[in-house]
C-alpha cells in the first residue's frame, strides 16, 4: 500500500493491521487470555461482569423498568463479560424478559466464540451500531474505544504535521507531512506547545454521537470503561504481543494495537448528559465489589483463594487497573445519574 499510495496515516495503518480480512489481527485469532496477547477485566474475574450487570439493572429500574430495550455490547470479546452480566441479572424481575441482545463485532473468529458462550440468549450480531433497531439503549463498551484507529498530529507553530507510516530501507518507519492548519485541532492551540503530539479519533466521536443521540431520544444508558485520560496529550499508541509491549510498527497484523481514550472528546461528541470519568477502582468499590469479593472468599482456599485476592487487587488497586482505567456514563438529561458515577 505504501509503495502504491505513499505514506499511510496512523489511522489507516491501525485499521489494516487489526481488521484486514486476510491478515488482520482481530480477524485471524482469539487474542484474549493467557494464551493470547492481553487480558481484559472480564477475563480476570467474574466480579467485574457482575458489578456491571447490577449497574445496568439499577439504571433500568431508576428509569422506570422499561418494558423493552436493546442490550448492546461493543466489542464483546469471547462473550465473557456479557455472560457474567446476564448471570448477575437473572433474578431481577422483568429484566431478562425485556431485553433483546445485540453484539457489535467485526471479527468472524470472535463472533463464533460469542455464539458458543451466549447461545441461550439468542443474540443478533452487527458490524456497526447503526443497524441495531431504534429503542431504549442499555450499552456497555469495555475496552472498545481504545481499539479504534487514531490519527497523530505534532504541533509546528500555529499549524500541525501529521505523523504517518512509510518505508525506509525495507523497514516501516514514521514520517511527517508538511505543516498545515487543521480545523479540528484549532481548540488545542490554547493548551499545547511547539512539538506536542495530540491524537484524534473521529470514529470514536461518531459512535459517541450515535449512542448519545439514541439515549437522548429513547432513554437508557451507556457505560464506557477504558484506559485513557480526560484529554489527549502525548503519544499513547502501543502494541502488545504475548503480554509484552513491542514497537507498534514491528509486527503488523501479529500484535494488538491500542491508544488511550480521550474521554473529553467522547463527552463533547455525545448529545446526551454524561458523567465525569471515574477511576475504575472507585467505580467498582461504589458498586460493591469488595463485599462481593468477601462473599466469594468463603468458598475458596489454596491457589483459588490466592488468585481471587489477586484479581480483586488487579481490578481496583491504584497501582494496577484501578486508576489507569476510567468509567464514564452517558444518560438522558431527564434521568438521575447512573449508579457509581454520580
Amino acid at each position: 500500500m505504501i509503495e502504491a499510495q505513499g505514506p499511510l496515516s496512523i489511522a489507516t495503518f491501525f485499521t489494516e493491521c487489526l481488521l484486514h480480512p486476510k491478515y488482520g489481527y482481530y480477524t485471524t485469532r482469539d487474542p484474549f487470555g493467557a494464551q493470547g496477547d492481553f487480558t481484559t477485566a472480564p477475563e480476570i474475574s467474574q466480579m467485574y461482569g457482575e458489578m456491571l450487570g447490577l449497574f445496568l439493572a439499577q439504571t433500568w429500574h431508576d428509569q422506570g423498568n422499561v418494558a423493552a430495550f436493546n442490550l448492546v455490547e461493543l466489542g464483546p470479546g469471547r462473550g465473557t463479560l456479557m455472560a457474567d452480566i446476564l448471570r448477575a441479572t437473572r433474578t431481577i424481575a422483568g429484566f431478562h424478559s425485556a431485553l433483546q441482545l445485540h453484539l457489535i463485532e467485526a471479527s468472524p473468529t470472535l463472533q463464533a466464540l460469542q455464539a458458543k458462550t451466549l447461545s441461550a440468549f439468542n443474540p443478533t450480531w452487527h458490524t456497526q451500531l447503526d443497524t441495531v433497531p431504534q429503542g431504549p439503549l442499555f450499552l456497555v463498551a469495555n475496552e472498545f474505544f481504545d481499539a479504534l484507529p487514531i490519527r497523530q498530529f505534532i504541533r509546528d507553530g500555529q499549524q500541525w504535521r501529521e505523523r504517518c507510516v512509510t518505508v525506509t530501507e525495507g523497514d516501516l518507519t514514521y514520517a511527517l507531512t508538511e505543516a498545515a492548519p487543521h480545523a479540528t485541532l484549532a481548540d488545542r492551540l490554547a493548551d499545547t506547545k511547539q512539538g506536542d503530539l495530540v491524537e484524534t479519533c473521529a470514529p470514536a466521536q461518531a459512535i459517541a454521537q450515535e449512542i448519545g443521540g439514541r439515549i437522548t431520544q429513547h432513554g437508557g444508558v451507556a457505560l464506557i470503561v477504558d484506559y485513557g485520560n480526560r484529554r489527549s496529550l502525548g503519544d499513547t499508541l502501543q502494541s502488545l504481543r504475548s503480554h509484552h509491549r513491542v514497537p507498534p510498527l514491528l509486527h503488523p497484523g501479529l500484535a494488538d494495537l491500542t491508544a488511550h481514550v480521550d474521554f473529553e472528546a467522547l463527552a463533547k461528541a455525545s448529545p446526551s448528559a454524561h458523567t465525569r470519568p471515574t477511576d475504575q477502582g472507585v467505580f467498582l468499590e461504589r458498586l460493591g465489589i469488595t463485599p462481593r469479593a468477601n462473599q466469594l472468599v468463603k468458598s475458596l482456599q489454596g491457589s483459588a483463594l490466592t488468585s481471587h485476592i489477586a484479581a480483586h487487587r488487579r481490578l481496583t488497586h491504584p497501582s494496577e487497573m484501578g486508576t489507569l482505567f476510567k468509567a464514564m456514563g452517558l444518560f438522558p438529561a431527564s434521568a438521575p445519574p447512573p449508579p457509581g458515577l454520580d
